[in-house]
Order: C-alpha cells, then structure tokens, then sequence
C-alpha cells in the first residue's frame, strides 16, 4: 500500500505504532479526534485510517462503535498490536536520576510494580506521545515518559527501560478502514463484521442468534450499546468467523434478516494470524 494511513493521536502514539507494524510503506497521518480520522479518509486525504476498537485489559474503546456505522467506510483488515511499554528520559539521564514519570492515565497503573520498585511518581497526561514531545521541549533531568519505543525515537529520548508493564498480554485490536470494501479477498480465516437491531418482537435477539448456532458459525464479539441516547433503540455490532458468501453464513444471516429491522455489514476481512 501506499499514500497515507491516519490515525488519532500525537506521532509516537500506539496507534501510529500500529500503521507502522501495519502498513509500514505508508505515511501516517496524526489526527485530533476519531471524527477527524474518519474525515481524512472521507475526503480523500488519506488512503485508509487505523482506529483501535478493544484492548484485552480496557475493553472497548468508547465512541468507536458509534462512528462505524456512520462513516460510510468499510473495514479492509484489522491488527492486533501489543503494547509495549517504554520508560525514557533526554540523552544522558540515568534511571536513578528519573524521580517522576507522565504518561496516559491508562498506562501508569499498568506498569505499577517497576515504578514502585525504583521510587518513582506516577502523573497523569493528555497522551503519552504528547508527553514525550513535552520532555523533549522542557529539557527536565528528573523526569520521564512512559510511552512506545517509536516515541523514543521520534522525540530523541533515551530509553532507560524496555517493555516495564506488569503484564505480557496487552493487546489493543485496530480496524484498518477504506472507502470501498475489499470483500473478494479470500484467507485461510476471513471475519465478518456487522451491526444491527432486532425487532420489537419477544426474544428476538435469542432467534435472532439461533442461525448462527444451528449453522456452525463462531461469533466472536456481540455487543450493544444505545442509539441516539434513547434506552430503547438498542444496536448490535458483532463479529463472525467466516465470509458472506460462506454457505452457513449465507443461512445465518438470512434467518439474521427475519428478526432484524436493519442488518449493515461493516466488512469482510482476513483474520489477523495473531487473532488465534
């Protein structure tokens, strides 16, 4: 691929982290808000955008589902990007000299045992990226960030200490979006992913699931979540294992289609092989 990839967030970012791994020949667009990720796409700016969708230890990723449907782009691929956590400081800072670190809110409780052990404070930022580049401009001896090792490099800080967080599992799930669908694509393991809403009738998401069943299909995800801030216009997103045109998802979906009021399928993708 080539042309741009955007991405929300500061450059160094996990998520420019992820086009990096992702789409390594292309040029990563940094955007303010998701909104703005969607928009570069739309209007021809970039290529493709990269939006995280879950991390295996935050879940989901609030407002992501809510744009989906809406931003009249289709997923091409998703990318399972482990996050990595970085403690650096300006060239020539020893570890014993770094008294306090910044980073997202989410990432200091995630490397808590390392920052106790060495006596160093935890301060909340607007994003570590950010933070890094914040380093980088004050010129401060006694801090550091705790951010990827792209940001390191980006900002020329020097990293004390590699891969800090508690856990090895931590892993965010991006969407790689695009104007048109690329659902003639074939793999070993191809992914389906949908929304919709049931029908005012009772049971309807317990029939509305049961093709699935009865056809061998492996969903993955089911999820809900409000539309329009009403309680009672409920929407489902959900991904499954297998392509539309699958004999036993060709079944499902059709007996989908009786208990729904409106079925979008959002795309047709090859499983990312770090997925299983």
């Amino acid at each position: 691929m080539t042309g741009r990839i955007a991405f929300q967030g500061e450059l160094g970012a996990y998520s420019h982290q992820a086009c990096a791994d992702a789409r390594p020949d292309m040029e990563a667009l940094p955007c303010r808000n998701f909104e703005d990720v969607i928009e570069a796409v739309r209007s021809g700016e970039a290529a493709q955008a990269m939006l995280p969708v879950e991390n295996s230890t935050y879940g989901r990723v609030a407002d992501i589902h809510r744009l989906l449907p809406q931003s009249g782009l289709h997923i091409v691929d998703e990318a399972f990007v482990r996050v990595h956590i970085s403690l650096m400081a300006l060239p020539g800072v020893t570890l014993e000299e770094v008294k306090k670190v910044r980073a997202h809110l989410v990432l200091l409780p995630q490397c808590a045992a390392f920052l106790t052990e060495n006596g160093i404070a935890g301060e909340a930022a607007a994003d570590s990226a950010g933070a890094a580049a914040e380093l980088q401009a004050s010129g401060a001896r006694d801090e550091g960030v705790l951010a990827s090792d792209l940001a390191a490099e980006i900002y020329g800080l020097n990293i004390l200490a590699r891969h800090i967080e508690d856990h090895a599992h931590n892993t965010t799930r991006f969407l790689i979006m695009a104007p048109k669908a690329q659902s003639a694509r074939r793999a070993e393991t191809m992914m389906t992913t949908f929304v919709f809403r049931v029908r005012n009738i009772p049971a309807a998401l317990y029939k509305a699931m049961g093709g699935f069943a009865t056809n061998g299909v492996n969903m993955t995800k089911l999820e809900s979540y409000m539309v329009g801030g009403s309680f009672t216009a409920t929407q489902f997103y959900s991904d499954i294992e297998g392509h539309p045109d699958d004999a036993n998802v060709k079944l499902a979906m059709e007996e989908l289609g009786h208990f729904t009021e409106e079925v979008k399928i959002l795309g047709v993708y090859p499983a990312d092989p770090k997925r299983h």
